[in-house]
């Protein structure tokens, strides 16, 4: 069955491009050119995928990014973000407003299928997780959703597929120590090149996401090793 992949672009001459694309490629591409049209085609059909302009008409592609991470019918949706903005502080801004991948102007569209193809395969891969629990935190693979049992009530923790990720292997491969590279080669994935400092993003968001349920001292910082989870906090 054909992948769905909305483009939220507002140059027509590059949309249309990355629409012969993704044909090409096998998708089926959904067109908008500003963030009231995604929203429209995110209502008419859920995609599978989301590739997002930075700039965007009367706004900015991250606080889409950001808005779309806060409701829970697009919350898992992978989102990568299209952009002329190199620079590692705008990568970073993008990877902190939930993007899961950059994608810098000029690209060839053979490296962007690589990556929507890399993308949707974690994506896919996160079906067949099991569940897990360690202390007051659990993850029901099958419903593909994250609890803290507090006060003996399972209180949902929304968060973005590749946090969900990152905590799945966290959980199931706890208290060892894991350098970012191992991280990035079971997270994210060895053939997609992803800088090491993507891990320390997604560290901070999934530790601010935990946050509020006093979580966030399960994922550990080891000194000149790399990260750790543990239930013994």
């Amino acid at each position: 069955m054909q992948k769905h992949i909305l483009v939220v672009e507002d140059e027509p001459a590059i949309r249309d491009m990355l629409a012969y694309a993704l044909r090409k490629g096998d998708f089926a591409p959904l067109l908008a050119g500003d963030a009231r049209e995604a929203q429209v085609r995110i209502a008419e059909r859920i995609p599978d995928l989301i590739l997002l302009d930075w700039m965007l008409p009367g706004g900015s592609g991250l606080e889409l990014a950001r808005r779309w991470r806060r409701d829970a019918l697009t919350r898992d949706i992978p989102i990568i973000m299209l952009t002329a903005r190199g620079e590692e502080n705008d990568r970073v801004s993008g990877l902190e407003a939930g993007v899961d991948d950059y994608v810098v102007k000029p690209f060839s569209t053979r490296e962007l299928l690589a990556r929507i193809r890399a993308v949707l395969r974690r994506s896919r891969d996160d079906d067949d997780d099991g569940s897990v629990k360690i202390g007051a935190l659990a993850i029901d693979g099958a419903a593909h959703r994250v609890f803290a049992t507090i006060d003996g009530t399972p209180q949902p923790i929304p968060m973005g597929p590749t946090e969900y990720r990152l905590l799945h292997y966290f959980m199931t491969h706890a208290d060892r120590v894991q350098t970012r590279a191992q991280l990035l080669d079971q997270v994210w994935g060895g053939s997609v090149y992803v800088e090491e400092r993507t891990v320390d993003v997604h560290i901070r968001r999934l530790r601010k996401t935990l946050e509020p349920h006093g979580l966030d001292a399960m994922v550990q910082t080891v000194r000149g090793a790399g990260y750790r989870f543990s239930g013994a906090t």
